[in-house]
């Protein structure tokens, strides 16, 4: 399984993924699902996969030989005039792949080659932009209304960002913000796992302006894991407390 999180903000984007495949439980894997391209001065694009490993990959493979194949250049995410036109492209590559993986297998083929994608980032001259791009290629892109994306295991984590996010944070609280998260996320479903990627874009900045790998021995990642832990226990024991003896309406 899987859990990433793209997040708009006032400054930027932050965006974080584990790092965890398996199939089956005695087959466990680490795997990148985090990718990212930029030319300074320019753009800097970022993109976050989930679903069946042998797709995303051929996504990411078929991305990164446009950005150093001459002939395929008109098709690279580096020189494409708009984010929504990169998200157009990506969109039609998942779909392509998609449809080939399944084409090759059979009508009775097994598995499932799904997958979905985050796609983040920032061109020159415009703002910065966050996309979910879904397996059949089309995708709907973040708002005021919508300002996180979330893909994989999405359930045990959501609660966490509605109640804690807001567009102006900093970046650090953001951060914060997604190792709770990823915390409850971890703590609930053994299918993700650490180590987390971690990359924040500063707005107008087409360089990361942090980019790191988060390990499970991580002492600031261990304290907000424990901190969290004692101050939800704290908060359960100051609620009122129920009386079987109390009368009770309703």
């Amino acid at each position: 399984m899987t859990y990433c999180v793209g997040m708009v903000l006032d400054r930027g984007l932050v965006l974080m993924s584990d790092t965890r495949t398996n199939s089956g439980v005695d087959n466990i894997s680490v795997f990148r699902k985090m990718f990212r391209w930029s030319v300074p001065g320019d753009r800097t694009l970022a993109l976050m996969t989930a679903g069946n490993l042998a797709t995303t990959q051929a996504v990411i493979s078929r991305l990164e030989e446009r950005t150093k194949a001459p002939a395929d250049r008109h098709n690279s995410l580096l020189e494409l005039p708009t984010m929504f036109q990169v998200a157009v492209e990506v969109g039609k590559l998942l779909r392509e792949t998609i449809q080939e993986t399944q084409s090759e297998n059979g009508a009775n083929g097994k598995g499932r080659f799904t997958a979905s994608l985050i796609l983040a980032g920032q061109i020159k001259g415009m703002e910065p932009r966050l996309f979910l791009v879904y397996p059949e290629g089309n995708f709907i892109e973040a708002s005021f209304d919508t300002p996180f994306f979330q893909i994989g295991e999405t359930k045990y984590g959501r609660p966490i960002l509605i109640r804690g996010y807001e567009r102006t944070m900093s970046f650090e609280d953001a951060v914060k913000l997604m190792m709770v998260s990823f915390d409850s996320t971890l703590k609930a479903n053994l299918s993700v796992g650490m180590p987390l990627d971690l990359l924040v874009l500063e707005r107008d900045n087409f360089e990361p302006l942090h980019d790191r790998r988060i390990e499970s021995t991580n002492p600031f990642f261990e304290q907000i894991s424990n901190s969290w832990g004692d101050a939800l226990r704290n908060a359960f024991h100051s609620l009122p407390g129920y009386s079987f003896k109390q009368k009770q309406d309703g």
